[in-house]
């Protein structure tokens, strides 16, 4: 059989790991090339050759593009650390506290589905990390029954998402605050509305519940909390 000849080469071929979570964080974010590359103060054609070809940005570049799409270098290279990436920008640049608006606050909430609620448990103050996702703007996640149990008793629960990218000295928090009840699973309709948040941003987006878990609660040792929000405040560490 005649072998395929360069030509003929497909472009998913030629795109690299790197590529391909970079160009994905772009669509989950809605954004167009141009948009990613002004924000990154790179060329638009930079930015689709390292969509579409195995590339070897440098540091500095790829941490411009890390920002522009609201991510971290170590989540689009897979946690890989780039050879001379510390602390510091390779340009010198000083790690900065700033805040988040709302609607980016409810944008990186919803393209995440791990969490942590912090609640008054019987023992003392506990948090504890729980799958969740959002639906018709409320966070729904599963808890052990004492966690929940706690989370529903409360005046306000506060629960956290957050990215810390060590080995680049950035990352981002975000912290919802609001009323918890204790509830059944996802009815059929709200598990079909999940990829679809209604929420603040119109751009944002539902991240799924883990894969392979049904409606029906497969995990019959936790219990499902609901958790509308109230107060929702975000800082990130980025690069000044």
């Amino acid at each position: 059989m005649a072998g395929r000849g360069p030509g003929r080469r497909s472009r998913s071929d030629h795109r690299s790991d790197l590529g391909r979570r970079v160009a994905l964080r772009r669509e989950q974010l809605g954004l167009s090339r141009e948009t990613v590359a002004d924000r990154a103060g790179v060329a638009p054609q930079y930015l689709r050759y390292l969509e579409e070809r195995p590339a070897s940005p440098s540091a500095a570049s790829l941490t411009r593009v890390a920002r522009a799409l609201e991510t971290t270098v170590a989540e689009l290279t897979g946690s890989e650390v780039l050879p001379g990436a510390g602390a510091r920008a390779p340009g010198g640049g000083t790690p900065e506290l700033i805040e988040l608006d709302t609607d980016q606050c409810y944008r990186l909430v919803a393209a995440h589905t791990l969490g942590r609620v912090a609640v008054a448990a019987p023992e003392g103050p506990a948090i504890v990390p729980v799958s969740y996702v959002v639906t018709d703007g409320t966070i729904l996640f599963r808890a052990p029954a004492d966690i929940a149990r706690a989370a529903g008793a409360a005046a306000e629960t506060a629960f956290e998402v957050d990215h810390l990218d060590e080995a680049q000295g950035l990352g981002w928090s975000v912290l919802v605050r609001g009323e918890a009840e204790v509830t059944g699973p996802p009815d059929a309709g709200e598990a079909a509305r999940a990829p679809a948040v209604r929420g603040p941003s119109a751009r944002a987006r539902n991240a799924p519940g883990p894969p392979g878990v049904p409606a029906g609660n497969a995990h019959g040792h936790k219990t499902w909390v609901r958790l509308r929000p109230s107060r929702v405040t975000g800082k990130r560490l980025t690069l000044g």
